[in-house]
């Protein structure tokens, strides 16, 4: 099992394929695991680097603080380990907070972002109550609970159903929480015009309230590309991996001519 030592943790990698870089980012409680079909998919075209932050699956817990700079460092030290100068750097869900975060403090490590689902605030009621009802279960040791959630909207077979639970419910209650409330109380979007690089933003049709997102995200990034694909609400990675997989494909292509 390939494990990176960062100082004080290690974290689980993987790496398939060579070619354009590409580092997937996931959402709390979830793993590595959500971006299988993005590395099998997309690793005959590219290099596909997926790992589980500090405190989730097969990374170990993390006794400092777990915030979104603190992942962006991590990114950067899995890049310096590979010999990797600049990278796509792509997340899921509030995974895309930490694209925009990495983005605004690391872009000259970076090709470009790609969000999906993502946010560069919580705005909304529901949102908001979402994540801090995840925050409320990190917090009494309800990581099963919420992994067994998590892996079954986000799974579409029985085999990955159970190897994202198994794999989930691993996680850091402690870590989960703090990822939780940085996802809760992050806000970057008046920093949004300082992004100078290339963004694709990818939204489920069906995820009305993600919408409000896309929208602010399209209007205040200077260089992006708003795509929705029909048929699917939140849970595209595994949903609707071919079209995203399409998406990226077209969108990499594009950008390194």
């Amino acid at each position: 099992m390939p494990l990176l030592d960062v100082g004080d943790v290690k974290l689980y990698y993987t790496v398939q394929g060579e070619g354009i870089p590409i580092v997937f980012i996931h959402p709390p409680v979830l793993t590595s695991l959500n971006f299988t079909y993005q590395a099998e998919g997309l690793s005959t075209k590219y290099k596909i680097i997926t790992f589980d932050i500090r405190g989730h699956g097969r990374s170990q817990y993390s006794k400092r603080p777990l915030t979104y700079p603190l992942i962006a460092d991590d990114i950067i030290s899995l890049l310096d380990h590979l010999e990797i100068k600049k990278a796509f750097i792509c997340g899921y869900s509030t995974g895309g907070s930490i694209v925009l975060e990495y983005l605004l403090t690391n872009s000259s490590r970076a090709l470009g972002g790609i969000i999906i689902g993502g946010i560069s605030e919580v705005k909304d009621k529901q949102l908001k109550d979402k994540i801090s009802a995840g925050v409320k279960l990190a917090e009494i040791g309800a990581v099963p609970v919420l992994a067994l959630s998590t892996s079954w909207t986000n799974s579409i077979t029985k085999e990955m159903f159970i190897q994202m639970f198994q794999v989930g419910r691993r996680g850091s209650s402690h870590n989960i929480k703090e990822y939780y409330n940085s996802s809760l109380h992050y806000n970057c979007t008046k920093q949004l015009i300082n992004i100078n690089l290339p963004i694709l933003l990818v939204y489920g049709k069906k995820d009305k309230p993600f919408h409000i997102y896309a929208k602010l995200l399209h209007e205040n990034l200077p260089f992006n590309e708003l795509k929705f694909i029909p048929k699917v609400k939140h849970q595209i990675p595994t949903k609707a991996a071919d079209e995203l997989n399409r998406l990226i494909v077209q969108f990499v292509e594009k950008y390194t001519e």
